[in-house]
């Protein structure tokens, strides 16, 4: 993801998630800590022409990776393209030597569930009221060692 990704992204957040969607600044925050030799990082977009129909972003800290955001429209659900991303992301941890993987799932948000659980990522705890509003409660997701959790099909 580059700087001038930005508006179509968040486009493409206020679509997905109208009720608590990223700031152009939170963006351009993330952005800015994924380039030089510092870096801790590393956003991806997928394209379809000139048209963004998918981005996922990873924080990298000591050793630990967090899954910042993933998101794919509508009419690209079930196609693979989740899963693309969040390989991209979990080579990305694997770069950032990170020896675990974490992330918070809506707990209603089956369909995002199914596809971490694919990936290793298993459930150690709950925040409640975590998304804001309507006080819903995320689901705390931990994968331990991304460099081995790629599906044999994705690698």
């Amino acid at each position: 993801m580059r700087w001038w990704d930005i508006e179509p992204v968040l486009e493409l957040e206020r679509e997905l998630f109208p009720e608590d969607a990223w700031s152009r600044g939170m963006f351009w925050s993330e952005l800015a800590h994924s380039r030089g030799h510092g870096a801790t990082r590393r956003y991806v977009v997928a394209q379809e022409g000139d048209r963004i129909v998918g981005y996922a972003g990873l924080a990298a800290s000591g050793g630990q990776g967090d899954v910042q955001t993933i998101a794919v429209t509508r009419d690209h659900w079930g196609t693979g393209l989740g899963s693309r991303l969040l390989t991209e992301l979990l080579r990305a941890a694997t770069a950032f030597e990170c020896s675990e993987v974490m992330l918070e799932c809506r707990i209603d948000n089956v369909r995002a569930q199914k596809l971490y659980e694919r990936f290793g990522f298993e459930v150690i705890g709950v925040r409640r009221g975590y998304y804001q509003p309507g006080n819903v409660d995320a689901l705390v997701m931990r994968l331990s060692d991304p460099s081995t959790s790629v599906p044999p099909a994705l690698r």
